[in-house]
């Protein structure tokens, strides 16, 4: 009763604040006072303000704040225990699964699948750069070195 009281008075003051704000031309301020005042209204007619009284002066409600406050300080010295003995946490763990993943090696395609049967060409070293036919535009250094491989591709397939 006391709390409804308080945060009704509150928000009266508040608006009569707005009000002066109002009527000294600055609209916006007076807008956002007008806002914040409000809020305490809303709470009291919602139950906020009931619920919250009713649980500070709960035992109850106490005795669940202090099982989860426990709960809370286990987890720490849980987690104290574990760095101590060297025991990895849930981010290293994650960190090892992910370099694993990373260091995962795709299986090549065998020689035959590229060529259609025939021998394909050795590698080119790609400090070299090698000529290029005339008439044919390179974009990009290497950029000729890159699409040989889809070219025999295309060849295989015909198209």
């Amino acid at each position: 009763m006391i709390a409804e009281t308080v945060c009704s008075a509150v928000s009266a003051a508040g608006l009569g604040i707005a009000a002066v704000t109002a009527y000294r031309k600055r609209y916006l301020a007076a807008a956002r006072i007008a806002a914040y005042s409000l809020i305490p209204l809303g709470l009291v007619l919602t139950g906020a303000v009931g619920w919250a009284v009713d649980t500070a002066f709960s035992p109850t409600a106490w005795l669940g704040f202090g099982l989860l406050g426990g709960a809370w300080a286990m987890f720490l010295g849980i987690r104290a225990v574990e760095k101590r003995k060297g025991i990895p946490g849930r981010k290293e763990r994650r960190a090892a699964k992910a370099a694993a993943r990373r260091d995962a090696v795709a299986p090549t395609a065998s020689a035959p699948s590229l060529g259609g049967g025939r021998t394909a060409e050795p590698a080119r070293p790609a400090a070299t750069p090698q000529p290029q036919p005339k008439g044919r535009k390179q974009t990009a250094a290497g950029a000729g070195d890159d699409f040989s491989d889809i070219e025999a591709i295309l060849k295989k397939h015909g198209i």
